[in-house]
């Protein structure tokens, strides 16, 4: 076979090129399941029919089709992107994509600016409806049961900088306003150093009250999980703790504490609970598990440990099981009965055998949905500005994560990365036992004695010790004997 030049390939294109002339791919098995699951539960009618008012009846230029729209946003969380441009590039750069969301060969790709279009043009309530049809797919196949939810939170890194934060009132940037105080305080011309220094006496520097974002008016300056301070958003997750299922998810501001963002998020993952239950016994299903009663039991983080928070949720009619915060000295009381008892109910339920196994379950399923959404979905960091376009993306990638369950129950993989995983651990596993079965029947082989190059010293026949690869190490006993002599006479002498 001869070899080519990458010259001798240089040509001009053909002007016409025949259909099965076209490259094509297979394409790739995790996609073509997912699709099968798809088209199976009936996708691309449920959100044709929730977006047709969102276009024109006749006349307008070529749109992108919602199931397109929403498979790219799933591309983003089984590919780990996280911005809209890379999910562009991905797509056309993929056969196997490309016959995921039902691109022909002929036809071009979105670009980013037509995938972000379409997400402006959707709104908030149809992503949320697409959410809860990705839960009834879930409860169908037995995947939710929603007696025991746990419910925490973390910080998104959003797209803007500290130094853009400008003042509420005066709308004065950073600098202007340290050069403003020092003018106040008699220093005319004031050098970087000044204003450093001058600042550094300032007690709450970057208030959320006095400072604000111009790019993103719905940021807010918070602590992130490394320990930076940075303008953030704050995701909160119900989880159901017998499936692994997120039930509801809410994007809150960053600096908004966890006893006051709870209510929320709870309240949404009760509505999501009973609707599947209400569904459940309008449709009967033999491998549906909802549970008929709703959301029982509530599992959080010493971060939402309050005793107002106790009272709602015993108002609710819910068991907490919420792990006490240090406190120092004794709690008085007085006229505060109703806490008291919801309290020591909890400490109570807390300290039980049920108890310590919900709050591990809890760091388990809850934690895991964040690294998987967040941290190898590509989402810890925001690439979109405004609530309600993080939203959006937010539902559409735990939609996705929800939808792995469905695909690790059915392949035993939630990723095309699990999945390759997986295969190449199978093919290690096989390598192994056949590497085993050949050693087991190739006869032993004869050991060479080990003999020192003196000839006043006389050697023992060596002594054959087995390790766990089944490498043979040969050592004289003459050796051995005389560690073992210079190991009394050491101990000896001490």
């Amino acid at each position: 076979m001869a070899m080519g030049r990458r010259h001798h390939r240089e040509r001009q294109e053909d002007l016409w090129v025949a259909h099965g002339q076209l490259a094509s791919a297979p394409g790739h098995p995790f996609y073509e399941r997912l699709n099968a699951v798809l088209d199976a539960e009936g996708f691309d009618r449920f959100v044709e029919d929730r977006c047709a008012k969102f276009y024109a009846a006749r006349f307008g230029r070529r749109s992108l089709t919602p199931g397109i729209y929403f498979r790219s946003l799933l591309i983003g969380y089984f590919e780990g992107i996280g911005a809209e441009r890379g999910i562009a590039w991905r797509l056309a750069d993929s056969l196997a994509l490309r016959r995921f969301v039902g691109i022909a060969l002929d036809e071009d790709t979105p670009d980013h600016s037509t995938i972000s279009r379409t997400r402006r043009l959707i709104d908030v309530e149809t992503h949320e409806a697409v959410f809860g049809w990705v839960l009834d797919v879930l409860a169908r196949r037995g995947l939710i049961v929603g007696k025991c939810v746990a419910v925490d939170a973390t910080t998104l890194e959003a797209n803007a900088a500290m130094r853009s934060i400008v003042r509420r009132d005066t709308g004065a940037s950073y600098e202007e306003f340290l050069t403003g105080l020092a003018q106040a305080s008699g220093i005319e011309t004031p050098t970087r150093e000044d204003l450093a220094r001058l600042d550094r006496k300032r007690k709450k520097r970057t208030s959320n009250k006095d400072w604000k974002s111009p790019v993103d008016e719905d940021a807010r300056v918070a602590k992130m999980k490394d320990g930076r301070t940075h303008l953030a958003h704050k995701a909160e997750h119900a989880v159901d703790l017998d499936t692994g299922a997120v039930v509801a998810v809410t994007l809150q501001a960053a600096d908004k504490g966890d006893t006051a963002t709870l209510d929320r998020t709870l309240t949404e993952a009760g509505a999501a609970v009973a609707n599947l239950a209400a569904r459940q016994l309008e449709q009967p299903c033999n491998d549906a598990k909802v549970n008929l009663k709703g959301i029982e039991e509530l599992v959080t983080d010493k971060g939402y440990m309050s005793g107002a928070v106790l009272t709602r949720v015993k108002r609710y009619g819910l068991r907490s099981y919420i792990p006490e915060k240090r406190q120092k000295g004794k709690r008085h009381w007085q006229s505060n009965a109703e806490e008291q008892r919801a309290t020591y109910d909890n400490r109570r339920r807390v300290r039980g055998h049920h108890g310590r196994s919900l709050l591990k379950r809890r760091g388990e399923l809850v934690e895991r949905s964040f690294a998987h959404c967040y941290e190898t979905g590509g989402m810890r960091r925001c690439h979109l500005r405004g609530r309600e376009n993080i939203l959006k993306r937010q539902l559409t990638h735990v939609s996705a994560f929800n939808l792995s369950l469905v695909m690790r129950k059915l392949l035993g993989a939630g990723t095309p990365r699990e999945m390759k995983n997986r295969a190449i651990q199978l093919v290690l596993r096989l390598f192994r036992s056949l590497k085993d079965r050949s050693r087991q029947n190739t006869p032993q082989s004869k050991v060479q004695q080990l003999t020192f190059p003196s000839s006043k010293t006389t050697t023992a026949p060596p002594v054959q010790h087995a390790d766990p690869d089944g490498i043979s190490l040969l050592l004289p006993r003459a050796v051995n004997q005389s560690r073992n002599v210079s190991d009394q006479r050491t101990a000896c002498k001490t």
